[in-house]
């Protein structure tokens, strides 16, 4: 059997602004297309399909478009709720969908109240639960349960896996490297899981919630995010999907799929002296930006950068010493002097100049002469009018 592994689509994504559900829309396309080449008998999405409780109607449009894709395909898919999902809303897209294929689990199932499916596998289906609703599981076989959150988790997980070849689960394991984007609350260790609770018994533990693409145990792996979130540490960290081959007896095969799929996303790093160099490499650069300025910034170059890098969403100043004391400014030419300097050096100004006792430099630039030398001319006939 073939197995496609998918998870943490995001769907409804939004950074800084920016909609960044026509990428996942296309990356899903493609999917739609490994599908169908690799011959694959099913899919699994291990949850996070959506950004947030209520999305818009394009990101859910993809998420339909996908599966009712599978359908034509004639292959069945299973899906599970993330931190990031309604549960309600994916508990009534199931009805539907189950119509077309797909199984869909928003809330946490025992075994005999469909928490184990055998479509076309046995497999365990555990959505993300949190600890507030862990603590509602006291009553029936569960009830005994006692202690932190990973050692009833831990019996959750080996509650849905005791003869079942596949496991799906969103969660967090000890350990992981984040890919970027993920709620860093829900990283933390009240809700991560040893490795070692991971159940052996299934062949394969398709895992969601973390946006890299890793192996946490020999049987388990995050497929990673469809495409860069957020911006960050993590910004090339692997992510795609995750061929998974199970043969009838023995481990799976796994073999990672990784399109290039979305814009990449990239942080710039930079003091104000380095920004000529480095304002090339961004304008060649052909995905989202964001610009750390470690110094100050005049607001005229902010403001120009913005206008002229159509991709860059956000700056950010690192400041860690005192702003420059504010210049003297004698008259109104010296005024312009400085607004010329400011408008053409994209804040290159020196120490010297930035003190008090700076004077503007006016043969340094010879358009800035002659713009200087113009105002001078336009301001002796107002000067002259007014008299």
């Amino acid at each position: 059997m073939r197995i496609l592994h998918t998870a943490d689509w995001h769907l409804g994504k939004l950074l800084k602004g920016i909609d960044r559900t026509p990428e996942v829309a296309k990356a899903l396309e493609e999917l739609l297309e490994i599908v169908r080449k690799e011959r694959v008998d099913l899919v699994v999405v291990a949850g996070d399909l959506f950004d947030r409780p209520q999305v818009s109607v394009e990101a859910e449009e993809a998420a339909w478009r996908f599966f009712l894709g599978l359908h034509e395909l004639g292959v069945p898919a299973l899906v599970i709720a993330g931190n990031h999902d309604s549960r309600d809303r994916l508990e009534v897209h199931g009805r539907v969908l189950a119509r077309f294929g797909v199984v869909v689990r928003g809330e946490v199932r025992f075994r005999g109240e469909g928490g184990v499916v055998d479509r076309p596998v046995r497999a365990g289906l555990l959505p993300f639960l949190s600890e507030r609703r862990l603590l509602n599981f006291q009553e029936g076989e569960l009830g005994e349960w006692r202690g932190q959150y990973a050692e009833r988790m831990e019996k959750l997980l080996r509650h849905l896996s005791q003869e079942e070849d596949l496991l799906l689960a969103h969660l967090t394991v000890e350990g992981v490297r984040p890919g970027g984007g993920e709620f860093a609350f829900y990283l933390t260790n009240s809700y991560a899981l040893p490795r070692q609770a991971l159940p052996q018994r299934p062949r394969y533990i398709a895992l969601g919630h973390i946006h890299r693409q890793e192996q946490v145990a020999e049987n388990a792996w995050y497929s990673g995010s469809l495409i860069q979130l957020d911006f960050g540490e993590h910004e090339d960290a692997p992510r795609g999907a995750l061929l998974v081959e199970l043969p009838e007896r023995g481990p799976a095969r796994v073999f990672p799929v990784r399109g290039a799929w979305g814009r990449p996303l990239r942080t710039f790093r930079v003091r104000p002296e380095e920004l000529d160099r480095a304002y090339e490499e961004m304008r060649r650069f052909g995905g989202y930006m964001r610009l750390v300025v470690e110094g100050h910034l005049v607001p005229e170059v902010r403001e120009r950068l913005y206008q002229s890098l159509d991709r860059l969403l956000e700056i950010q100043q690192i400041v860690n010493v005192p702003p420059p004391p504010p210049r003297i400014v004698r008259n109104e030419v010296e005024a312009y002097c400085y607004y010329l300097e400011s408008r053409y050096k994209t804040g290159k100004e020196t120490e010297e100049k930035d003190s008090e006792k700076a004077r503007c430099n006016e043969e340094e630039n010879p358009r800035k002469k002659a713009l200087l030398d113009r105002f001078r001319q336009v301001l002796m006939e107002v000067e002259g009018a007014s008299l």
